[in-house]
């Protein structure tokens, strides 16, 4: 088992297999885009699945993956079979914009996904084209459709909650009752291209105070809505009960209803105590805190290093990883060249 220097067992690992996305979403990058590492920068998959067996080795047994959009990378379906079949890892799961699953799913699927996390921030589709900047919701609410009818389980909708956006909390909260759809609102974070900053002051690529909603305010805001909808009255799903969920989500449910809501806070209660993951970036290198810029270099110890060598860098990841993130907010790197 893999524990860091604060008692908290890590066993989980987010890997970002490409920093490149067919969308451009106003929170995860500029207008004009980003530079993309050049493709000698990007880890190949013999080099990600190599750390994977040997992270698996220390503890890991929980890997997703993200990017960029992981489904844009040539080969991903094969990958994720690969590391389905590695000694130790217990669940795969995939983190995607859904655009491409009506192509991928089935396959997905039959390589051993089971679990997908579909980021979708709005039910409207003029709004969706300006939030993506040129994408069409029916393409996502198709990659939504794909994912159930290959099986997968849990689904889960990601949803960023953004005061200047136009967002139907309620419709997301209807989505939720009559088929087991996890719906999750998340607070907005500040990632790309700040210094140091706090969450009073902060201005970080067009993040502002102003348009971040805590989780206490949704919660209060989907529970009176409901109510006044008829959806009843909205209760919390006891752990043991919720959906499969390897993070910090607390969860709610109407009555009745087959699937739930869930709220991810991380910065109006964050949940560092709780914190069980470590993160690989496509470029190779290893963090142990998404606020955190400070990195460790995996790509030149899996060029260059033995597994020996290997196992040692994660260990010493371990023993850095802070405690907290002591209210940092925001990040150097962009949340596409990080891993979503």
């Amino acid at each position: 088992m893999a524990t860091d220097a604060f008692g908290r067992r890590i066993d989980y690992l987010r890997i970002s297999v490409t920093d490149r996305c067919n969308l451009r979403c106003v929170y995860c990058m500029p207008p004009e885009g980003v530079e993309w590492k050049p493709q000698g920068d990007i880890l190949t998959f013999e080099e990600i699945e190599r750390f994977a067996r040997i992270a698996a080795a220390e503890g890991i047994s929980k890997i997703r993956l993200t990017g960029g959009e992981p489904l844009v990378r040539f080969g991903v379906v094969d990958h994720v079979r690969r590391l389905r079949e590695t000694t130790g890892i217990e669940a795969i799961a995939l983190t995607t914009n859904a655009t491409l699953l009506p192509r991928y799913a089935a396959a997905l699927a039959e390589a051993g996904l089971r679990r997908i996390n579909i980021s979708l921030d709005t039910l409207d589709p003029e709004v969706y084209a300006a939030i993506t900047r040129g994408g069409r919701l029916a393409d996502a609410l198709a990659g939504l459709e794909a994912a159930f009818e290959a099986g997968m389980d849990p689904v889960k909708l990601n949803v960023v909650v953004v005061r200047s956006l136009d967002q139907d909390l309620l419709g997301f909260a209807g989505m939720t009752v009559d088929r087991p759809l996890h719906v999750r609102f998340i607070e907005y974070m500040p990632v790309g291209d700040v210094g140091e900053h706090s969450c009073s002051s902060a201005e970080a690529d067009g993040w502002t105070a102003e348009d971040h909603v805590s989780t206490d305010e949704i919660l209060a805001r989907v529970t009176a809505d409901g109510a006044e909808a008829g959806l009843g009255e909205l209760a919390a799903v006891a752990r043991d009960d919720a959906p499969g969920g390897w993070g910090p989500a607390r969860y709610y449910r109407f009555p009745g209803a087959l699937g739930t809501l869930g709220v991810i806070s991380p910065l109006s209660h964050h949940f560092c105590g709780e914190c069980n993951r470590l993160r690989l970036t496509a470029d190779g290198k290893l963090r142990t805190c998404l606020f955190s810029d400070d990195e460790i270099d995996a790509r030149t110890v899996l060029r260059t290093g033995t597994d020996e060598d290997v196992r040692a860098l994660i260990g010493g990841a371990l023993a850095a990883k802070p405690e907290s993130h002591n209210q940092r907010l925001g990040t150097l790197r962009r949340m596409s060249q990080i891993g979503g």
